[in-house]
């Protein structure tokens, strides 16, 4: 099953759906859709240039749009009317391109997708503020499809966007934290990361899964089960991550080689060297991260340690674990088909990925 196949004929079609809710150029009446009527008048250029210019600059960089691939995989294996919900698929996607804005200014990181991060194109203020609308736009599609849908599930759907966007808060909050040798960042556990990617990364696939499910009429048992798999599903994407940053690669040029040495992260990889390591050696590498160096050698001498104790391996190895527990929970839930076929080779392939 070609899964990059799959995802790369998905991405033009949500490409599309988003296009719908946001345009590339607003005009009078993309203007009054999207903020209602004006009482005075709109200055149409100020929108172009401060919202539509830079979030189409960063939706146009790519992406594995897995999230809404997931999202609409899980509402067939579920036998809903995928036509009817395909508007939905652009809450987890814009809200986490939105997020990609924010973490680069707090980060402050220098590429995103292999060009200069978008706040270095438009400026910190427009950065700010074009990330932050991408939080709320894609609410436009419950606004505007609440008749279609039983109320009780449009409420299910806000509700759980409420409570997942106060925590991926959370998450990125205490990923801050420990990136500014915060907290206890250099005695955390497993499970402490765990948490943190839980409501980082994890939050908004767990928000589309659950979305899908509500809006497909899901039970509650169903639609925690989902949440929960796919809520691993976005831990172990994080993970592959923190791995595919320290091997190189094209991954990590497109990134910016080294970015979580230099941005400090206490990665999983991290933790495990950090639990391991020899006094020297701890020493050596938490000196390194709390530089938030960008210097070469200092990178790779921090990167060799971590690959020193296998920690690299070993978080690849707790990533398959993860996906495999939760499928185990949720399969006996889903009738046989080909949606619950893919929905599994698509978990496996996001934790395999070279890029």
């Amino acid at each position: 099953m070609d899964i990059e196949k799959i995802l790369a004929e998905r991405a033009k079609e949500i490409d599309q759906i988003i296009e719908r809710w946001i345009p590339r150029k607003y005009d009078r009446k993309s203007m009054e859709f999207t903020f209602g009527p004006a009482r005075w008048q709109y200055n149409i250029e100020a929108a172009n240039k401060a919202i539509a210019d830079p979030i189409w600059d960063m939706l146009d960089r790519g992406g594995k749009r897995w999230r809404p691939t997931l999202f609409l995989l899980i509402a067939e294996a579920l036998g809903a009317d995928i036509e009817k919900l395909k508007d939905f698929v652009i809450i987890p996607e814009v809200v986490h391109n939105g997020t990609l804005l924010i973490d680069d200014i707090e980060d402050r990181g220098e590429l995103r997708r292999g060009k200069p991060c978008t706040y270095k194109i438009f400026g910190i203020d427009i950065a700010v503020n074009a990330g932050n609308i991408m939080y709320y736009l894609p609410l436009l599609t419950l606004m505007k499809n609440r008749d279609r849908f039983p109320q009780d599930r449009i409420l299910k759907a806000y509700e759980i966007y409420s409570q997942e966007m106060i925590n991926i808060g959370l998450g990125q909050a205490t990923d801050i934290a420990w990136h500014n040798g915060m907290a206890n960042a250099d005695t955390l556990t497993e499970d402490e990361y765990l948490q943190m990617c839980a409501y980082k990364t994890g939050t908004l696939a767990r928000m589309s899964a659950k979305i899908a499910a509500t809006l497909a009429g899901a039970d509650d048992k169903t639609v925690e089960a989902l949440g929960r798999f796919v809520e691993a599903i976005g831990v172990a994407f994080q993970i592959q991550d923190d791995v595919l940053s320290l091997s190189g690669g094209v991954f990590a040029e497109r990134k910016g080689v080294g970015d979580d040495i230099t941005e400090g992260k206490r990665s999983l990889p991290v933790i495990y060297t950090l639990q391991v390591a020899n006094q020297a050696d701890r020493k050596r590498l938490l000196e390194i991260l709390n530089m938030h160096t960008r210097d070469s050698k200092l990178i790779e001498e921090a990167i060799a340690i971590i690959h020193k104790y296998g920690s690299v391996e070993k978080a690849k190895q707790k990533a398959r674990e993860l996906v495999k527990s939760a499928w185990a929970d949720v399969e006996k839930l889903l009738p046989a088909s080909n949606a619950k076929t893919n929905i599994k080779a698509f978990a496996d392939f996001l934790i395999e990925r070279k890029i």
